[in-house]
């Protein structure tokens, strides 16, 4: 069932707000309030529009932009976190790392270490690739890992 594009207009107004500002804070009532629909209504509609519920629109957006400014730039990772919207290092750092696997420090020591070819490749297709799988939440994801890890050990007890 396809949505109305007029709804979809409203939609793609409040991602391109988050777009531009990624930095600044997006609660969904705000975003319910530049899409001129009610925040019920949006919350759906939205996830139904592009597959994730806002909140985790914005946390891809956030990443996505932290690990470019990790690998692009030699600006500190407490400055990158409070420019890409973390109100703390600790969640960002945290955050990353349950999405990526590896903290902040690790992904900018790994991709200045590693040669890059990045520079013949379009920005979009890098941009992709390094895209974070947040189908879950990062607490669902932290919270498999974790049962993960625990099975992990028990089996390596039972050997």
């Amino acid at each position: 069932m396809s949505q109305d594009p007029a709804l979809l207009r409203r939609l793609l107004r409040a991602k391109d707000s988050m777009d531009a500002a990624s930095h600044e804070d997006w609660p969904v009532a705000r975003l319910a309030r530049v899409s001129g629909i009610s925040q019920a209504h949006f919350a759906r509609s939205f996830k139904k529009a592009f597959g994730l519920p806002p909140h985790r629109y914005l946390l891809t957006l956030r990443l996505e932009r932290a690990a470019a400014q990790l690998r692009d730039t030699d600006i500190s990772v407490t400055e990158i976190a409070f420019l890409t919207g973390w109100n703390s290092l600790g969640t960002f750092g945290r955050v990353f790392r349950d999405v990526t696997g590896e903290n902040p420090g690790e992904r900018r020591a790994r991709e200045k270490a590693a040669p890059s070819l990045l520079d013949v490749v379009p920005a979009c297709f890098v941009s992709a690739a390094n895209r974070p799988d947040l189908k879950k939440a990062v607490s669902e994801k932290r919270r498999q890992d974790e049962e993960a890890s625990v099975t992990g050990l028990e089996e390596k007890e039972i050997s």
